[in-house]
């Protein structure tokens, strides 16, 4: 997003001076960071990241500015300013990180919207969970340690996906596990 209010004309000027990237917002992000993106935020992900991108469904990306990199032929990739132009949100917020708490063995919302739910599940032991309030599958996605699922073992950077009509479920983790539970409305 951007550091102030920002408008077209002014986004315009920076672009082509190249220079967008003194008005945008800089964040130092560390392991456990969360930034909720919306629709028209200008966004980007810097190197050395690993993320969690989860997201409605959507076919559109508009590129905006590409670090000025070159493909292995020497291209440009396409940038789509002019589309780009209709989608933008010119509105600086004050924060753009998302707080949320951590609980062993319980769900913390951190982003509920509504296309989808995610949740923090830190598990340690053995829990049983029962999802009779949801017609969604759910992921569970491990951003830490590791453990099992209904005797389905998972370890960091793994996800399992569990059928909607699976209501009850048997998690275990004796070391400890850090879960992103997500599913949609």
């Amino acid at each position: 997003g951007f550091q102030k209010d920002s408008n077209e004309k002014e986004y315009l000027r920076h672009l082509e001076n190249k220079s967008l990237l003194e008005i945008l917002n800089v964040e130092k992000v560390q392991k456990g960071d969360v930034f909720f993106i919306p629709t028209g935020r200008i966004h980007a992900i810097g190197a050395g990241v690993l993320l969690a991108e989860i997201q409605q469904t959507s076919d559109i990306t508009y590129r905006v500015y590409d670090w000025d990199r070159r493909d292995a032929a020497g291209r440009s990739r396409a940038l789509h300013t002019d589309l780009a132009l209709q989608a933008i949100d010119y509105t600086a917020q004050d924060h753009y990180h998302t707080k949320y708490s951590k609980q062993t063995n319980q769900q913390s919302t951190i982003i509920d919207c509504q296309y989808f739910t995610t949740n923090n599940f830190p598990v340690k032991g053995k829990i049983k969970i029962r999802h009779t309030d949801k017609d969604s599958f759910i992921i569970y996605v491990c951003v830490d340690g590791y453990g099992s699922i209904n005797g389905i073992d998972f370890k960091k950077g793994e996800t399992v996906l569990i059928p909607a009509i699976l209501k009850e479920l048997f998690f275990e983790s004796m070391e400890g596990a850090e879960l992103l539970e997500v599913y949609i409305k």
